[in-house]
């Protein structure tokens, strides 16, 4: 039986053992938190951070958490509506004047965190990532794929540069200065968007499913959605230096259970934790509203978006690419996250909901 250390009340000891039995299972390493008002209730960890010499994941062992980043980069642009200086329902030509071209002049900010706005992908090098200048130059220049807003396809990674190069042009800060210094510094949160060498040691590689190595790639594509441009994601290129100091703020996000779960217990606290604001209960109300349901023409499933939160039902949140989660229920002020160096097959990936549904079930 797995060891886990950390804590836990009793009344969530079911997602502590849920976390236990993925690394019964045979998982490397994880982490799960649960925070209810923005205060933990439970904060477990274990297994291997480094699945060679058997190095043990500790406390403060991060992770690239892939998509769920989504949810740290939507949260700085609900900051930037909090404050009037972003309007969802603005043209986002009108803060990217260069976004303006190739039948682009109406996509609007709300398009863009609800993924209706026609460019869910682009044939480029993994390299072009890297760039800031190069990625969003490549997105500015690009036609949508259907009229935007009337139809609804995944943005895996091309979000993350179109909300961040928002966040640029409005505050002059890169996405990974912007979250630094407004939300992770403000709240205590070990969470970087763009990490910062000095953390490397604390990273737990990511580690491919059974049976495959690193040159394993992420696909989003289904049969009989339209053929896609997606960049060809590695498990290779996302433990490589160049991923971890880029800022790329749909997948690149480093951090753990607990951090994920305090970032976005602003959002299930009505904007406020530990007596810090950083938006209104207005704005996190806003966030919810569904903005489109339908079949997802890249994931090829259902699917329903707020402004930049997935939803399901009354809960909300996202995952990522071999395994991270974190949902967010408002209405009890409960976020559950759960962060894994461990990947498994998407089809055959159940754990971070077993850990979801252990928390809501215990409230």
């Amino acid at each position: 039986m797995a060891e886990l250390r950390g804590a836990y009340d009793e009344r969530f000891a079911a997602v502590a053992e849920a976390l236990r039995d993925a690394l019964d299972a045979g998982d490397a390493g994880g982490s799960a938190a649960v925070f209810v008002g923005g205060e933990p209730v439970v904060d477990v960890w274990g297994g291997q951070a480094d699945a060679r010499n058997n190095g043990s994941w500790e406390r403060d062992t991060i992770v690239n958490v892939f998509s769920v980043t989504k949810t740290m980069t939507a949260l700085c642009a609900l900051i930037l509506v909090d404050r009037g200086l972003l309007d969802p329902d603005a043209p986002v030509a009108g803060y990217w004047p260069e976004f303006a071209v190739e039948g682009k002049s109406g996509v609007l900010v709300r398009h863009v965190l609800a993924h209706t706005a026609g460019l869910p992908d682009w044939e480029a090098p993994v390299a072009d990532l890297y760039d800031w200048t190069t990625a969003t130059g490549l997105l500015a220049a690009s036609a949508p794929q259907w009229e935007p807003g009337t139809a609804v396809g995944y943005h895996s990674l091309t979000q993350g540069f179109l909300v961040g190069e928002l966040v640029r042009r409005i505050t002059d800060r890169s996405i990974g200065e912007f979250f630094a210094a407004e939300v992770a510094a403000p709240l205590g949160a070990d969470f970087w968007i763009g990490l910062p060498a000095e953390h490397d040691h604390r990273v737990a590689a990511t580690v491919p499913p059974t049976g495959r190595d690193e040159d394993y790639v992420a696909g989003s594509s289904v049969p009989g959605a339209p053929a896609t441009k997606a960049t060809p994601m590695s498990v290779r290129a996302a433990n490589s230096t160049d991923w971890r100091r880029s800022e790329i703020p749909a997948a690149s996000g480093f951090g753990n259970a607990r951090s994920v779960a305090l970032v976005q217990s602003v959002m299930a606290c009505g904007g406020t934790v530990g007596g810090i604001r950083l938006l209104g209960p207005e704005t996190c109300e806003l966030a919810w509203a569904e903005q489109f349901s339908g079949e997802d023409r890249v994931l090829g499933m259902s699917v329903s978006w707020g402004l930049g939160y997935g939803r399901l039902g009354g809960v909300y949140g996202w995952g990522g690419w071999g395994g991270a989660l974190v949902m967010i229920d408002p209405t009890q002020q409960l976020v559950v996250a759960y962060a894994t160096n461990q990947m498994r097959e998407p089809a055959e990936d159940d754990r971070g909901m077993q850990i979801a549904m252990a928390a809501l079930g215990a409230v």
